[in-house]
């Protein structure tokens, strides 16, 4: 996959896309990652790209011209791609959507910054996203987070793929509390089920646990996760133990 990210600030993104698994999945070339600054695109001597909003009000809002005119030039770079505009208006990010994104093989982000885009830019647009209702500084940290998430998706990132697929949210519902040595550890002792090596055992123990802490933790996932027979199931005697 390669990921267009254009920006005001490329040097915010410096050594982010080299460590750990994203770091290997660039190596290898599973992933290439292009900067674009937009400022190249600014007017006049300065390479202006915002200015004060019409109608007064605190801030700058980025002109128009300079970014449309860099997004388009972005687009011919390579294959077709959807332009993502990071913005808080934008459809709420989520596991499922980061799913459907990594089946493309490009993507472009455009970063905003400020008070935001000239309401015309966002007709350049193919969609807009939004990673959470609080505020950055800048898109950019968007930028990142969606990379890093849609990154895992892609085969080969991952050494292993039964990790991605146990992933929080990945089905839908959150991980499986997870214990490591030593079995006793201040009074606090691991579920013996994950000590007996019985995998029917396990696997039906992870998935109750997995149930009931989105059942407790985040009930507004819960409400909207397909549950199989099986889940239902283990729902019900999970009741009946109460």
């Amino acid at each position: 996959m390669r990921v267009d990210i254009i920006t005001l600030l490329p040097q915010i993104f410096e050594n982010v896309f080299d460590e750990s698994v994203l770091g290997s999945a660039v190596k290898s070339g599973l992933i290439d990652i292009v900067l674009h600054n937009f400022r190249d695109y600014g007017d006049g001597k300065h390479k202006t790209v915002d200015d004060t909003p019409f109608g007064g009000g605190p801030g700058m809002v980025f002109k128009p011209t300079p970014l449309v005119n860099c997004i388009r030039d972005v687009r011919k770079k390579s294959i077709p791609a959807p332009v993502i505009g990071l913005t808080p208006q934008g459809e709420p990010f989520t596991q499922n959507l980061g799913k459907e994104l990594a089946k493309f093989d490009r993507l472009i982000l455009v970063c905003g910054r400020y008070e935001g885009f000239d309401e015309r830019i966002i007709h350049e647009f193919d969609f807009q996203l939004s990673i959470g209702d609080y505020v950055l500084t800048g898109g950019e940290f968007a930028a990142m987070t969606v990379v890093d998430a849609i990154s895992r998706m892609i085969p080969g990132t991952v050494g292993c793929q039964d990790s991605v697929i146990q992933d929080s949210f990945y089905e839908g519902i959150l991980d499986h509390p997870q214990y490591t040595r030593p079995a006793s550890w201040e009074g606090l002792e691991v579920p013996n089920v994950l000590l007996n090596g019985n995998h029917a055992f396990i696997n039906k123990y992870r998935r109750s646990r997995a149930l009931l802490t989105t059942i407790v933790s985040r009930p507004d996932v819960f409400a909207t996760t397909n549950l199989s027979d099986s889940d239902k199931d283990i729902i019900q005697e999970l009741i009946s133990h109460m």
